[in-house]
């Protein structure tokens, strides 16, 4: 299905004239400032949780050279962060990706986008709430509720790591049902928590750094034989697992003041501010790290936190994570129930009725974020039988999203060569000029759309050390291929067949010339 042709749309001055343009009527509650919706993102990226998780992955796949995939990530994630910050400017919708790759890309396109993204954030959030079990038994044997090894690929440590995690995604899930206003409190209590043990562990490694910076320059014993590229190529995906879900802003566009304005700002904002602090606890905690060698790739952060602050503050700090892990399911299902709301609402999904239903008192759509809820702890339950299957599931998620990224940059460059660039005469509610890539928006594009294919190849790649570590299951070596080929496939079965869409495309983006 080729895309509708793009037209133009009166410039607006009011939130609520946003959605009235676009044929919506306002139904949820507009009330976040700009920094809950810097926190909606950062929070959703979550340094803390995921630098804690996977340091050991990107050191023990890379060396100490992998620190250099940081930056590279962070530059193509953040030529997507441009394209999207643009968008964000001129479709204020909840359900940013679905939204905005169907106006860019047709019907087909913009629900794929969606769906890849929905399935994507139930497993990322499940990944998310499963890290519990990492941290809150090391803080405290009580939390143990289940045997006696804690450890992830133990059967105890399996079961204990459902029960931690389901009792998470039952409070975000109520949190999320309360309202926004809850639910941004909190993310932002928890966000400006997150900042400050990130500064503090970024000045406790570099206070107790044991080498220079130039350890960054080093590969160890990584790849020498068959050469470095291949072992930095499959080192980046710890980045690439990483910075993801800073356009959580777009998302709760309809629930921020003044979107235009904000959401194009906060999702340049997040990504960056992730991207510097993150940068930082990779370089500290390599120039502190007691020994560059297996105790480091197999322990990962937290073998060097524990020997720079000792017990005590080790156990202050686990628990300032547990906090960042609570925030980042949280953000993660509140961005998804508003996508899985969006979609309902232009009758996209199954029970669309059901789903796109707003709780008139707290004015957010509950049945979306508990049917979240309920398929994360079903996702949860995969960690019982293996858990190298659901290690392999969180691999496929972070494909999904960029599949999902792509489905916004790659249309938007194609419109972009039909001639069309977005109108600079439009203004926010406060009469400012939107946000726009002005001369250098089809270079920015199309290096965006370059970089996620690479991406998409990089993280699919049939590679033995991400998705069959063990070597005792062949077919997980395919995952990535045959994992995207089964959405596809489930996607066309559950696509609206024969249901017109109820909105007419209308964009504030216009023909060059028209």
């Amino acid at each position: 299905m080729t895309a509708p042709p793009l037209t133009e749309t009166p410039t607006v001055s009011k939130d609520s004239d946003d959605l009235s343009e676009f044929g919506y009527t306002e139904q949820l509650h507009r009330s976040l400032g700009t920094f809950a919706s810097f926190a909606a993102g950062f929070s959703f990226v979550s340094i803390l949780t995921t630098i804690f998780q996977l340091f050991g992955l990107g050191f023990g796949l890379g060396g100490p050279a992998f620190f250099w995939t940081w930056p590279i990530v962070y530059g193509g994630q953040f030529l997507v962060a441009l394209c999207f910050a643009e968008m964000a400017a001129r479709y204020p919708i909840s359900g940013a990706i679905y939204q905005w790759s169907r106006r860019l890309g047709g019907e087909v396109v913009g629900w794929f986008g969606g769906w890849f993204m929905i399935l994507a954030q139930i497993v990322t959030a499940s990944a998310a709430a499963i890290a519990l079990q990492v941290v809150m038994p090391a803080i405290w044997t009580g939390f143990q509720l289940v045997g006696g090894d804690p450890s992830l690929t133990s059967t105890s440590g399996a079961t204990n790591a459902v029960i931690l995690g389901s009792i998470l995604l039952t409070l975000t899930t109520v949190i999320n049902c309360i309202g926004v206003r809850w639910m941004s409190r909190i993310n932002s209590i928890g966000v400006t928590c997150e900042l400050v043990g990130v500064t503090a562990v970024i000045l406790a490694l570099f206070f107790h750094a044991k080498r220079g910076p130039d350890v960054v320059l080093h590969t160890g014993d990584i790849g020498h034989h068959g050469g470095y590229l291949g072992a930095f190529l499959v080192s980046g995906l710890m980045a690439a697992y990483v910075m993801v879900g800073f356009g959580s802003a777009g998302e709760l566009a309809e629930e921020t003041r003044n979107p235009r304005r904000v959401a194009p700002r906060t999702i340049r904002m997040a990504l960056t501010a992730s991207a510097i602090g993150g940068g930082l606890m990779l370089i500290a905690a390599l120039m502190a790290a007691p020994k560059l060698g297996d105790e480091l790739a197999t322990q990962g952060l937290p073998y060097v936190l524990n020997a720079v602050l000792g017990s005590f503050w080790g156990k202050v700090l686990l628990a300032d994570v547990c906090v960042a892990i609570f925030i980042c399911t949280l953000a993660i299902q509140t961005a998804c129930s508003r996508l899985m709301f969006s979609m309902a609402r232009d009758h996209r999904l199954p029970a669309a009725a059901l789903l796109s239903k707003v709780n008139d008192r707290t004015k957010t759509p509950l049945a979306p974020s508990i049917l979240i809820g309920v398929l994360c702890i079903g996702v949860l339950l995969v960690n019982l039988g293996n858990a190298a299957i659901f290690a392999t599931l969180a691999s496929v998620c972070i494909v999904l999203i960029y599949l999902a990224y792509l489905a916004v940059t790659g249309p938007m460059l194609y419109q972009r060569l039909r001639g069309w660039k977005p109108d600079q005469t439009l203004t926010d509610a406060d009469g400012k000029k939107l946000f726009g890539l002005g001369r250098f928006g089809i270079v920015v594009n199309a290096l965006a759309v370059l970089y996620g294919l690479a991406m998409v190849v990089n993280l699919a790649w049939p590679r033995p050390e991400i998705y069959n570590p063990t070597g005792n299951n062949p077919v997980l070596l395919w995952a990535g291929p045959l994992s995207i080929g089964a959405c596809i496939l489930l996607g066309i079965l559950c696509f609206p067949h024969r249901k017109p869409h109820p909105m007419p495309v209308r964009t504030p983006l216009a023909i060059e010339g028209a």
